[in-house]
């Protein structure tokens, strides 16, 4: 990437007026080099089947074009036209509710073929467009693509292959592995295959689901060929992923395999939605954009954040501006905002863009106006940030599945409680108040020995061979921190029959045999204070050192006898075992003693102070502090000499930064030569 890409997405053709150029006047004046158009409106451009208009499109790209303001290109896939379902009911997703009914976007059978006949073609026609100007850089396939729910005839007959190719055509094998002969589920010929909707069986119901994530693998892969036949070499294609939804962006994609789905694309792109005012913290973005930044070990593009959006979300002054310069932080080359003006109609109409509804300019633009000068100003530091963590935190979509099939908290009475993320979110909220940086790896990820630490939260189901890798990763000096609920399951979700945590119980130097919900559990022992209130939370492994030194047991009558967190010295490295949730406070006395014993630097800031790093394209560290509340923070620089690239001040080893409100200051490390 050249330059820093500050912009919005545009629709001409959602205007109540004319304004196209006002609206790039007032793009020009913000410092907006690019616009995203045509995602969301298909029925536009094909109003009738066969029938094309691309007018907005044409009359957007040549008002950009000549104003020098750049176009990124979605494929409008993702909300299919009234024609298409009028003609065709049964494009429309079959899922475990039945048959949708149009209106809603991402309603569709994203591998019905007469869907895809009408998808192929509206994308040719719209390359033929658009691939030849100058101003388009690149393409966005469909927008925040998942598999949405679509389980009818043909998608459980394609999942019926799947199974037939997994266990080579061995009936008695899969009836085996997924436990099939409870309450009767067994299947004695492939032809008796039941609807998979109904299953009450874990095993079944999480590979099925891992199927349905896959159909997301090819559609996406499907597009991007597509694309590719039309693209120049210097246009991108990129995708918006978004992630799990708590009304903002809180954790790991159920539905889509961030690092499967992202193969087909030349760079990874991301919506990140988040809490404001008094609740923005920073968190959200920072975990987005180091997932994002994971999947490819690349820099990305922010592809959507929000600008106002809903009312509790406009920021206070200074806020989007410390929001922006956070993603690039993580290693983003662009903010972008959903969406440049506010819709006034529809089902967005209150989620609000850079402009309201009256189109005139507010707090929010004029902010944006300093973002955009500044990102000309001093973009050319602070674009392709490369970072180089020595934490990571390895994910799991097929353990997040199946704790929702086998909840953490479940009982008699519901599956309900805490999930997956929950803990994925403890352990990197913690690392992130601590302002230690860290990458994500996967199942998959090869080279574990680059981390000197890796985080492995609620692993309940996974084979045989990654447990084993983790074994090795500490065997060969690495330092392995896992919470309850890992290595419980192998990938089929089928529970060892071996003593749990299984294979891994030798490394961390533990067994056990029992596990409940603590009620007034505390927690004693080397590592909590003894003024402390540390309890356990939530879940909690009943364990049993084999040799592993007991750094907190459970502070009960009836249970005092077990160690709550331990930590094993094995082969070279260490592995330090969790067995209950606790406090964040007594997480961040197990992390620092961790990273501490793997000699990864802790910084002497914390939260709300919040230190992000890398080195620029220039070889140079750059270092961006943030202060997340609305009181200045006044903290040591304790790094080398540098520029404080906003001001343009010199930075002195060991003299205060006097961050304001909301604010923030980025040093690049200045050139003694």
């Amino acid at each position: 990437m050249k330059e820093l890409l500050f912009g919005a997405a545009y629709y001409d053709e959602y205007m109540p007026c004319e304004r196209l150029e006002q609206d790039v006047a007032m793009m020009k004046k913000a410092g907006i080099n690019t616009v995203r158009i045509a995602e969301s409106t298909w029925s536009t451009y094909e109003p009738q089947e066969g029938v094309f208009d691309f007018s907005h499109v044409e009359r957007v790209m040549d008002v950009m074009e000549k104003a020098g303001i750049n176009v990124i290109i979605g494929t409008p896939t993702y909300a299919v036209p009234t024609w298409m379902v009028k003609s065709h009911p049964d494009v429309i997703a079959e899922t475990i509710h039945g048959r949708g009914i149009y209106g809603a976007r991402q309603i569709m059978d994203i591998t019905h073929p007469v869907y895809l006949f009408f998808a192929e073609r509206v994308i040719r026609k719209l390359m033929k467009c658009t691939a030849h100007r100058k101003c388009v850089i690149g393409y966005q396939v469909d927008n925040e693509t998942k598999y949405y729910g679509t389980a009818g005839k043909n998608v459980q007959e394609k999942f019926v292959k799947y199974l037939r190719k997994k266990f080579n055509n061995d009936l008695d094998a899969m009836n085996q592995e997924f436990g099939l002969a409870y309450w009767s589920n067994r299947i004695n010929a492939w032809e008796d295959f039941p609807d998979i909707r109904g299953t009450i069986n874990g095993s079944l119901g999480a590979e099925f689901e891992k199927f349905q994530r896959t159909l997301v693998d090819e559609f996406l892969s499907w597009q991007a060929a597509i694309v590719n036949e039309y693209r120049r070499s210097d246009q991108f294609i990129t995708h918006n992923f978004d992630f799990e939804w708590r009304g903002y962006s809180y954790g790991v994609q159920p539905d889509v395999n961030h690092y499967h789905a992202s193969q087909c694309l030349t760079i990874s792109g991301v919506d990140i939605y988040h809490p404001s005012q008094d609740e923005l913290t920073g968190t959200e973005i920072a975990f987005g954009g180091d997932m994002t930044r994971s999947l490819k070990n690349e820099n990305y593009l922010v592809l959507e954040t929000e600008a106002q959006g809903y009312p509790g979300w406009i920021p206070y002054k200074g806020q989007l501006r410390l929001q922006a310069y956070s993603h690039l932080a993580s290693g983003a080359n662009s903010v972008m905002y959903w969406h440049w003006h506010s819709i006034h109609n529809s089902f967005e109409t209150y989620w609000k863009g850079l402009l309201s509804h009256d189109f005139q300019e507010n707090d929010s633009y004029l902010e944006a106006c300093v973002i955009g000068h500044e990102f000309q100003k001093i973009g050319k530091s602070l674009i392709n940030i490369k970072k180089k963590n020595e934490v990571a935190i390895l994910v799991s979509n097929e353990a997040l599945t199946a704790l929702k099939w086998f909840g953490i908290q479940a009982t008699a009475a519901g599956n309900k409680g805490i999930g997956y993320n929950d803990v994925v979110r403890w352990i990197y909220d913690a690392l992130y108040q601590m302002n230690v940086e860290c990458d994500f790896i996967w199942p998959e990820s090869e080279n574990l020995s680059r981390y000197k630490v890796i985080f492995v939260p609620a692993l309940y189901a996974a084979p045989n061979e990654l447990l084993q890798k983790l074994n090795n990763y500490v065997t060969e000096g690495g330092n392995l921190v896992a919470t309850f609920k890992t290595a419980f399951a192998n990938e089929n979700v089928k529970v060892s029959h071996e003593v749990q945590p299984h294979i891994l119980n030798s490394c961390f130097g533990v067994e056990y045999h029992q596990f409940t919900f603590p009620k007034n559990v505390g927690l004693k022992g080397t590592i909590i204070d003894e003024n402390s209130e540390a309890k356990a939370k939530t879940f909690m492994e009943l364990l049993i050192s084999e040799g592993a030194e007991v750094l907190a047991y459970y502070d009960h009558y009836n249970w005092k006898e077990y160690a709550a967190i331990t930590k094993n010295h094995y082969g070279k490295g260490m592995a330090v075992y969790l067995g209950c949730m606790t406090d964040q406070a007594t997480l961040k006395v197990v992390i620092r003693d961790v990273l501490q014993n793997a000699h990864v630097e802790i910084p002497v800031y914390s939260y709300p102070v919040i230190m992000r790093k890398g080195t620029n394209q220039f070889g140079k560290n750059v270092k961006y502090f943030f202060n997340y509340s609305a009181n200045e923070q006044n903290i040591p620089f304790v790094y080398k000499n540098g520029v404080e690239l906003l001001s343009e001040t010199r930075i002195e080893t060991q003299e205060t930064l006097d961050i304001p409100a909301w604010g923030v200051k980025i040093i690049e490390e200045y050139d003694e030569k």
